[in-house]
């Protein structure tokens, strides 16, 4: 039951209508309508090996938080009129005893996301085929393992109380339109959405259904119809394929990754506005970044700031960074000390967004290519800067704005290759025509080729007509407006129109029905 089919339709609408009834609502069960239809979903997609897993986090998570809320007030009991030994000792038995807890429900959860992710993957004999082709692997689990475990890690350190209620806790990790591929919410953002009663509104439907449209288009009409025209560039394996149909292959994979993964989040986020449940974006606007690292707080933003949060600065401040830092502020210079640790940490980071996406050689390639970019960039930041003021460059210019998102483009771009085109022989190929053998007579005899073999003339057109449409929506919203709001909140647009997308949602959901191949992102 993927969200662009009829049956995914049939069965939100189902849930909305129970959902927003009147005695449902007044009786306080909206969110066990939500439970039961996120554990009917998650089972329904993923088979009870899976259902297993995923109450398996949840258990370990929650009583993970349970043990915290329970060693702090044994620890505030046991301390009142204690002496200051007497404090300290039981200070640093209760520390001991948290840290223990978090660190066996990390190996738990962690390791089971290893075990079935890589160690699998890597050595079939230990889990058999079906676990190396990725057939045991729960849809979802790497999103939902880092959703609780920074619920894990937040009442650990006690941003907020843990939930006492498990079957609250599990519609968290389990609530449906999130499950397959995100977004990476967090608990006090999304929780007390989940529990609150909500009354329909009219403006979450219609915004909601706009936003699942768009999904639509950006998954219909550029990711799919895109995918068999990318891989007859890419997937040739043939080292004589020209320089300029790798650059074209690369180019509509950038669209057709974009708009698989944040049409599938447009889903998501409308399905979820449905209930009138508002959760974290995603994205915002990635390609009109004005540098890598602009770019990865763009693209999937959750995933970034739960990096941020939970392993660049727990690092980036640990004593050994710190006096690393000291020793190259004294050796290399002020700029030097102050990059050098973040740097470190970024590599980090990215070398473990590399193997989140997969234990294979270019997933790690590609998340070390980010990483290094962007520890180079900050360190080179002040040589940088000088260069634009030696060449009497307005770097506050528009022209200047233009350049670093094209500049930005094509660095990304660069990594894309590392990411879509998985043999290292050939990709070494594509590198070297790219820049060697461009061919462009070449690539577009292949490119006639494919198109007319197939009839896939008319379905590229149509596909860069509608990334013609997601470029001119992006420059609008780039620009501070929200589109999709904005055309609610004009009183002349009437409830019809938003009557007639709900009607072409339908017509498109008996579309896509024969449509094959899930949502790219549902993979990791």
């Amino acid at each position: 039951m993927q969200f662009y089919s009829l049956a995914f339709i049939l069965f939100t609408a189902l849930c909305m209508g129970i959902y927003y009834a009147g005695p449902v609502r007044k009786r306080g069960g909206q969110w066990i309508v939500l439970l039961a239809a996120s554990l009917f979903y998650y089972a329904l997609m993923g088979g009870g090996k899976a259902f297993f897993f995923i109450l398996v986090t949840a258990a370990t998570t929650y009583a993970a938080g349970r043990l915290f809320s329970s060693f702090t007030g044994a620890y505030k009991e046991a301390k009142k009129g204690a002496d200051r030994e007497t404090k300290k000792a039981l200070k640093k038995a209760y520390l001991l005893k948290k840290r223990t807890a978090l660190i066996v429900v990390l190996l738990i959860n962690f390791g089971t996301l290893a075990a079935l992710k890589y160690v699998g993957a890597l050595k079939p004999s230990l889990f058999g085929a079906e676990s190396a082709a990725g057939l045991v692997l729960p849809i979802g689990i790497s999103f939902y393992t880092f959703q609780s475990v920074s619920y894990v890690i937040d009442t650990y350190s006690g941003k907020y109380p843990a939930e006492r209620n498990f079957l609250c806790y599990l519609l968290f990790v389990s609530f449906f339109p999130q499950i397959l591929q995100g977004p990476i919410n967090r608990y006090d953002a999304l929780a007390p959405q989940l529990s609150a009663e909500h009354g329909w509104k009219f403006s979450s439907f219609a915004e909601g259904l706009l936003r699942i449209l768009y999904g639509f288009l950006k998954k219909y009409a550029i990711a799919n119809l895109l995918a068999p025209v990318i891989a007859d560039l890419l997937d040739t394996g043939d080292p004589s394929v020209p320089g300029s149909a790798v650059v074209l292959g690369i180019l509509l994979y950038s669209a057709q990754q974009y708009a698989d993964f944040s049409g599938g989040i447009d889903i998501v986020i409308g399905v979820a506005d449905l209930f009138d449940i508002h959760m974290a974006e995603n994205f915002r606007q990635p390609y009109f970044a004005v540098s890598l690292g602009d770019f990865w707080r763009r693209w999937h933003i959750t995933l970034g700031t739960w990096m941020r949060d939970y392993v660049f600065y727990p690092f980036a401040l640990t004593k050994a960074m710190q006096r690393f830092g000291k020793w190259a502020g004294k050796h290399l210079g002020k700029h030097a000390g102050r990059t050098l640790p973040a740097c470190v940490a970024n590599i980090l980071v990215f070398f473990i967004v590399g193997i989140w996406h997969g234990p294979e050689e270019h997933y790690i390639a590609w998340g070390l290519y980010n990483g290094l970019v962007i520890a180079g960039s900050d360190l080179l930041a002040p040589a940088f800067a000088r260069l634009a003021a030696a060449l009497h460059m307005n770097t506050e210019s528009k022209g200047f704005h233009v350049f670093r998102i094209i500049r930005t483009f094509v660095i990304v771009n660069i990594g894309w290759y590392f990411d879509r085109i998985y043999d290292f022989s050939h990709r070494a190929h594509c590198f070297k025509n790219t820049f060697f053998h461009f061919d462009l007579r070449g690539g577009i005899a292949m490119l006639r080729a494919i198109t007319d073999v197939q009839h896939l003339g008319v379905t590229l057109a149509f596909s860069l007509f509608a990334c013609l449409v997601v470029f001119v929506i992006s420059v609008v919203k780039e620009r501070g407006t929200d589109v999709g709001r904005s055309l609610y909140a004009k009183k002349a647009v009437p409830a019809a129109f938003v009557l007639a997308c709900g009607a072409l949602i339908v017509l498109v959901g008996f579309g896509l029905e024969s449509v094959p191949g899930g949502f790219l992102y549902a993979n990791f």
